[in-house]
Formats: C-alpha cells, structure tokens, sequence
C-alpha cells in the first residue's frame, strides 16, 4: 500500500514519464515499501531524495544505421540510460529485442540500482539496449549493427563511467563485436568497459553461469530458513536461455529435478528420472539455436511439448521464472500455489505480476524477488571488473565461491531488513529497503547533483 506521503512522488512519475507502464510498475513496487522507511527515518523524505532516485540522470536515445546483407539500409534506434551513479560507474546490460522501448529500458534501469547496491559492491544502476532483433540475422549482420551501435554508444562508456554487460538478446559474440569497435574507436585496450567478454579476451569464469548459479543459490538459503533443500525436489524453469539453462545445472548439483523449461514458442515437460536432459538442451539453444519444440522431437517418447500455453500449469514444488517481465500472472500464481509450489525465485527481472507476488506472499509461499534473487550476474560482472582493474584471472571455483557468498549475503541482508520492519520473510520488502538506505545515503553524502 503506498504511504500518503509517497503518493504525490509517484503521481509525478506518471505525469513525467507517460505511456511507460514496466517504469511505473518498478517505482510502484519500490515506493510501496517505503512508507515505513520514512516513518522511522523522515530525514529520507527531505532534499527531494526519493524523487531524484526515481529519475534517471541521463537519458540517451540515439540512430542506429545499418547495412544488411541484401546492400538495404536498416534503421534501428539505440537507448542507454544511465540511471544513478551514487555508489560508482553506471552498471548494466544490454538488451536486443524487438520490444525494447525507453520504458523498458528505464524499468530496467531502474532495478539494476537497487540490486547494483544489494550486492554491496561500488557500482551504480543503468541499462540499455536497441530494438534491432539478432533472430534470423547472419553473422556478418549482426557484426555491423553491434559496430554501428557501438560507434555512439561509446563517447558515453568507461570504466569508471558506465560499463555495459549482455542481456537478453546479447551473448558473448555480441559483446565481443562491441568491444572490438570500442578498442577501435578509442585505441585502447579498456578490458572494463564491458563485462561478458570471452575468457582469452579479459573475461571472468563464471559469468556465464552467475545469473542462473546465483538465483539457485538465493532460493537454496531461504528454502533453509524452513529447514528443507533443492534435494528430491521438482522444479519448472522458464526459458531456455542462458539464465534458464544454468539455473537448471545448478538444481540439478544440488539435487533437484528439473522437468519442465520454454521458450517463446511453448514448453516442454520431461517427465523422466532425471528431468530435463541438459546436454540436449545445451545442444540445441546454444548452438543450433534451435527451439524447445527441436528439444522434445529429439528427445522422443516421454517427453511433452505444448505449443503456446502456459508452462506455470505444470505442477512443481518450486518455481524459477527465467524469460521476461511480467510472465507470470495472478492467474498463473494461483495455479502454482493450488498445485503445492513452496518456492519462487525470480530469475529474470520482474517476471512475476504485481498481482502475483501479493498471491504468492498471501499463500506463505517463500519468494525472492528479481533485484535480489538475479543480482548474481551484475556481481560476477564486478568480479570481472576486479580482475581486469589488477590485470589477473580467477579460478572457476574460487569466484564461484565469491558468487556464492555474495548470494547468501544478499539474501542475508535482506531477511534481516524484513525482521526490522516487523515483516519476517517478506524479501520484497527486504530487498527494497536495503538498496534503498544505501543508495540514499551515498546520495545524501554527495549532495544534490
């Protein structure tokens, strides 16, 4: 419920940022934990903190012109907005997709803060991205539109500025164009300016695998709050991507079993002993790039697809949203819970509805929210900046362990700001206020710029 005295800081935010729903559903979700914050620490509310947090300072839209491999001109349009520089370089990925608008971009940007400062580490909030769609296109076409977007994106990039990572629709391959025209452009070899990079090229080991890992690792530490484990249990995972994929890797260590993953197209359930194959999944997402319809027809008997539908009808003990925002709705989250679903972790950002998360909380089901649950990728891409600022490269293991601690930490800290606030378990709350408290205190210690 949104305090009074937040109500008129959130009708501004509609006025200034009009049509921009994902935004709003963001500052909403924030500002409806605040109200006991600036209770207890009024101070907050002075200064016109919260409204400085909720806007972004710098908005960039730009013109991405590129040729195609018929010689046509294409025209897409490229968006980084760099949201809050409070606790150090603007931080956050890119995304290519067709559905990228700047309100997306800004909804983004704006969760990237708040997880950017559970994870405890120097790095500010943004996000950024293109609606150019890498489906379909050849690999020379894709080299000149990451170069064309790169060419402006980069007078707007540093390490100790704003450093970009992938997302979704942004692997390695596309990272790896953009640093070779940044490397270009400005003729130095700047490893941090962008995080993802290949392993021979300045990368860090397990930043593949950190989203993904990561959230496993957050849904493990609060299923312990309740004595119980990944062990023996049954899991759905959204997508099949890489966050998917490696949250499926990670349940399967730790001895869950993984029996349904979708893409956009439908999902699959495999109903086997040992769950979804993830070799074959690997196989076909990641180097043919195949969909989950090619996962089933190779897999053969035993194995369902459903074309469309909706993968959260699939009973399980615990459930990962992995693939967008705003994928799983009230109706879906009733389901679960009518189905005995006893955990949700988001693994990709806001992917459960507002209505969904006031279900989910109302049947005690434990719930991570996606600023603290995902925050596993951005940290390992500060992993990755440690390593290239000293010039060194980390074990696998040992920065996996880095990964794991700061998992257990953030998840940690946020029960413990949940107790504070008399709401035990609640890690929405958690979550929010403890981003919050130290972005505005880093902002109330720079002054107003």
């Amino acid at each position: 419920m949104l305090d009074e005295k937040l109500e008129p800081i959130f009708a501004d935010v509609l006025r200034r940022n009009p049509g921009e729903d994902e935004f709003h559903q963001a500052v909403r979700e924030v500002l409806d934990s605040l109200g006991a914050v600036i209770a207890k620490h009024p101070d907050y509310a002075e200064g016109a903190l919260i409204e400085r947090i909720c806007e972004p300072e710098r908005q960039i839209i730009f013109r991405v012109p590129w040729v195609d491999d018929k010689g046509q001109v294409q025209i897409n349009r490229g968006f980084r907005v760099q949201f809050n520089s409070a606790l150090g370089p603007f931080k956050g990925g890119l995304r290519f997709h067709p559905s990228v608008l700047l309100g997306t971009v800004k909804f983004l940007g704006f969760e990237q803060v708040f997880k950017n400062a559970l994870t405890g580490m120097p790095i500010g909030g943004g996000k950024g991205g293109s609606d150019f769609d890498p489906k379909g296109r050849s690999e020379q076409e894709i080299m000149r539109f990451c170069q064309s977007f790169m060419t402006e994106l980069s007078r707007h990039l540093g390490e100790y500025t704003d450093v970009p990572a992938g997302d979704i629709g942004v692997g390695q391959r596309e990272i790896g164009y953009m640093f070779g025209q940044y490397k270009r452009i400005t003729n130095r070899y700047e490893s941090g300016v962008l995080t993802g990079k290949g392993l021979t090229w300045g990368g860090s080991r397990v930043r593949t695998e950190a989203t993904g890992y990561g959230a496993v690792y957050f849904v493990e530490r609060m299923l312990g709050t309740r004595k119980q484990s990944f062990e023996g249990k049954n899991v759905i995972v959204s997508g099949a991507g890489n966050v998917a994929i490696y949250t499926i890797e990670k349940v399967r260590k730790l001895g869950g079993r993984v029996i349904a993953c979708s893409d956009s197209h439908g999902y699959v359930v495999d109903d086997s002993a040992s769950g979804i194959d993830l070799d074959l999944l690997k196989e076909i997402k990641e180097k043919k790039r195949g969909r989950v319809a090619d996962y089933a027809a190779a897999r053969g008997a035993g194995v369902t697809y459903v074309p469309g539908g909706q993968i959260w009808d699939v009973p399980a003990d615990i459930a990962m949203p992995s693939a967008t925002q705003n994928e799983l709705t009230g109706q879906n989250a009733r389901t679960l819970v009518k189905n005995g679903v006893i955990a949700v972790g988001e693994g990709a950002n806001m992917p459960c509805t507002p209505e969904a998360v006031r279900v989910f909380m109302d049947a005690n089901v434990l719930f991570g929210p996606g600023k603290a649950a995902n925050a596993g990728g951005v940290a390992t891409s500060a992993l990755e900046m440690q390593q290239n600022a000293s010039r060194d490269s980390w074990t696998f293991e040992a920065t996996e362990q880095r990964l794991a601690n700061i998992m257990n930490g953030i998840h940690d800290r946020c029960a413990e700001m949940a107790d504070v606030y008399g709401e035990p378990g609640n890690y929405v709350l958690g979550a929010n206020v403890t981003g919050f408290i130290r972005v505005a205190e880093a902002m109330r210690a720079l002054g107003v710029v």
